[in-house]
């Protein structure tokens, strides 16, 4: 990464307020349902969120996003924004993009101004969190590449902090997969940085149904 990507490290951060840790993206329902019981097991789960399902897909959407941004298109960007709430495949997820999204749109307009972004917050009233990102990271010329390597290995790394939170892994399991998601994510950036709306599609479909289990899910730690 070089000088311009460096955005992207205090954005991602965890200190970042955007409320990230407050959301589990369902995988707090495979916990309780068996899916994910042990380290290997949340590999496997992240692994095919990265390679079939909403991983993938943020992808296009941020891809989209940021060319978008990049040309100055508010139309095209308000279609990627629309579509990407749209694609939330259930209540809590949409509650994770929509609240995450406007609240990076709040936390970056006193130090990283962005009156794109601030423009479709109020055309748009909520932000998804992919497309808020995208639109800084384009707006602040940070790298494509960087944007959608940094995006997915945050996104792990979330993935990893509530797995550690929830009981099944420790904190060294999480760090191992963490490393070995590292190629996964360089893969998967590079796929995408060519990438077209017309590549939207995903097969995750238990992590889907999990996360509309979520939303009654008796005792609970994660609002998604």
């Amino acid at each position: 990464m070089n000088d311009l990507s460096l955005p992207l490290f205090i954005w991602l951060s965890p200190s970042f307020p955007v409320g990230a840790f407050a959301y589990s993206h369902g995988l707090e329902q495979a916990v309780e349902t068996g899916d994910i019981a042990d380290a290997a097991s949340l590999q496997m789960w992240i692994h095919d969120l990265l390679h079939h399902g909403s991983g993938r897909n943020d992808c296009v959407l941020l891809v989209e996003a940021w060319s978008a941004a990049r040309v100055k298109d508010f139309d095209r960007l308000r279609a990627v924004n629309e579509l990407a709430l749209a694609l939330a495949p259930s209540a809590e997820r949409y509650l994770e993009t929509r609240s995450q999204g406007n609240a990076f749109v709040l936390a970056i307009a006193s130090a990283w101004p962005c009156p794109m972004l601030d423009e479709l917050k109020r055309a748009d009233g909520d932000v998804a969190y992919v497309v808020a990102l995208a639109t800084a990271a384009s707006v602040h010329q940070c790298p494509l590449r960087a944007t959608l390597e940094a995006a997915l290995l945050a996104f792990v790394a979330n993935l990893v902090s509530a797995a550690v939170r929830l009981g099944p892994i420790g904190q060294t399991d999480g760090q191992k997969i963490i490393a070995a998601c590292v190629a996964d994510v360089r893969a998967i950036a590079e796929q995408a940085e060519t990438s077209s709306l017309a590549d939207l599609g995903g097969s995750s479909l238990r992590a889907d149904l999990l996360s509309m289990r979520h939303e009654t899910q008796y005792s609970r730690l994660f609002r998604s």
